[in-house]
């Protein structure tokens, strides 16, 4: 099935001319879980890969094409692809409408059945891999759920984008062919979860988004990426490998996950907020630390005295893009290593959830930086 670039422009230019009300007369039902046939004529000789649509700004559009900012979702998954029609000469495309909603609003819900969903769709032996459509605000977390949560050698690409599909020079539809062509690709095979947005692909371990505005902004600025788009074809830097640290948690019959909180520090930081979050509901905490963990000494003698009277997990992370968090005397405060605080609460959630006991969580944490 061959498409020509007049043919890809008249359908993006159609979208991105179209007013609101007309985009949204467009739409079609969204049926949530439900697979959804996007194309009528299969090519035996192509690999299949399914995409699994969340919403985020690449399903969004706004009143105009300068617009890049409030605008709404709305987008399903078969206008995603017929945007870019030339996905179908690189594999044959199913889909699922998991939500449609900003990622802000990305929940447990969603997560658990998103994972049980991929795990389900990787097992299929005619499926060569998967890419999950996300809004980029926590795509990283989504992505990092999937990195502990889906055990296969096949690849799964999350993909989102920084401008609406309405946009002038939208990123969406580029980022979505480039995230097929590596969900469908033999050499990212054994590479994990992996994040591509702007011909950068990073593991979804490491990488991050680094500026709320840039296009250029998922990367990984210390480990690096995992590889590159050059021409529409992925090139890798490495041979497959696993992260230092990395575990598999099996989430096959868990609805509900343990409730993690985070809580960011800065100067004159209320020592109440650990009370008022474990009064909360809050199973294990994640703070922001300042520099490699830090806090005020009146927060950290909160935090310490909560932990000896409930011993809920306390985890040190840093607030900062990047860093490290070594370990130290507070005994009460599990160092979170290379983790980030969104990464460390993801972790030590499915940790809770499976029901590891403290010192099995501070192992699972140090797993990924060497003992002292």
């Amino acid at each position: 099935m061959k498409f020509s670039s007049v043919h890809v422009l008249s359908t993006f230019t159609a979208l991105t001319l179209a007013t609101p009300i007309e985009l949204v007369a467009r739409q079609e039902v969204h049926h949530l879980f439900e697979r959804q046939d996007i194309q009528t004529a299969i090519n035996a000789s192509l690999p299949n890969v399914t995409i699994f649509a969340t919403g985020g700004t690449i399903a969004s559009q706004g009143s105009s094409n300068t617009q890049t900012v409030g605008y709404q979702v709305g987008l399903g998954v078969q206008q995603l692809v017929d945007a870019v029609p030339e996905i179908l000469n690189i594999s044959n495309i199913a889909g699922y409408q998991i939500s449609n909603v900003g990622s802000g609003s990305i929940n447990e819900t969603i997560s658990l059945k998103l994972s049980h969903m991929i795990k389900e769709e990787l097992a299929k032996e005619e499926i060569a891999g998967v890419v999950i459509t996300h809004g980029t605000d926590t795509l990283e977390e989504t992505a990092f759920f999937m990195e502990l949560s889906v055990n296969s050698s096949k690849p799964v690409v999350c993909v989102g984008a920084m401008r609406p599909a309405t946009a002038l020079s939208a990123d969406g539809p580029l980022n979505l062919l480039q995230a097929v062509t590596l969900a469908a690709s033999p050499n990212a095979m054994d590479r994990g979860t992996m994040i591509t947005l702007n011909d950068r692909i990073g593991s979804a371990f490491y990488t991050t988004k680094n500026n709320a505005n840039s296009l250029d902004t998922f990367f990984s600025t210390e480990a690096g990426q995992l590889g590159v788009f050059i021409n529409q074809i992925p090139y890798f830097y490495y041979a497959p490998a696993d992260p230092i640290g990395l575990v598999h948690f099996d989430l096959t019959d868990i609805s509900d996950l343990a409730q993690v909180d985070i809580l960011y520090a800065h100067q004159d930081m209320d020592p109440a907020l650990f009370n008022a979050s474990a009064a909360a509901g809050a199973q294990g905490i994640v703070f922001a630390g300042v520099g490699a963990g830090g806090m005020s000494s009146k927060a950290s003698l909160a935090a310490e005295e909560l932990f000896n009277a409930t011993g809920i997990p306390i985890v040190a992370s840093h607030r900062s893009a990047d860093g490290f968090v070594p370990a130290d005397d507070e005994d009460f405060a599990i160092v979170s290593g290379f983790y980030n605080p969104q990464k460390a609460r993801v972790l030590l959630q499915m940790a809770l959830t499976i029901g590891y006991e403290y010192e099995e969580i501070k192992e699972l944490f140090a797993k990924s930086y060497p003992m002292p």
